[in-house]
């Protein structure tokens, strides 16, 4: 197993999704690794947990990530969380991201939940998606 890819792969999606015009287009620069301090927009992206297990084979070392992008929202309703929702998707699904360390050998949606969130005042929709690299 190796978990060298991590931060490659990491600062891989957060390009990628920083660099997409129609996300951006409805978040602006909203997209955040880790939230700032101070008050937030009212619509936003934050890259989130991750979990990895080893996906080595006789070709070298290797990994699954199964990692989670978040939409949180304050708006009203769920029209506009699950519009940028739908564009971080978009961004993302069988991406070819170039990797810093390693390489991508696929990146694919998996799921995603739909909640209410801060007694219900906020909404938050979290995306799953499987990335498999190898560390060449």
């Amino acid at each position: 197993m190796t978990y060298a890819v991590s931060g490659a792969l990491q600062a891989a999606v957060f390009t990628a999704l920083s660099d997409d015009t129609a996300l951006t287009a409805l978040v602006g620069g909203a997209i955040y690794d880790a939230v700032p301090a101070g008050g937030l927009p009212d619509l936003y992206v934050r890259l989130g947990s991750e979990s990895v297990r080893d996906a080595s084979d006789g070709s070298g070392a290797g990994a699954v990530h199964a990692l989670t992008v978040s939409v949180i929202t304050t708006n009203p309703g769920f029209a506009s969380a699950k519009a940028v929702a739908v564009a971080v998707s978009d961004a993302l699904h069988d991406a070819d991201l170039p990797l810093s360390r390693g390489s991508l050998i696929s990146l694919r949606f998996e799921r995603a939940v739909a909640k209410r969130i801060d007694s219900a005042s906020a909404r938050q929709i979290d995306l799953q998606f499987r990335a498999r690299v190898q560390d060449d």
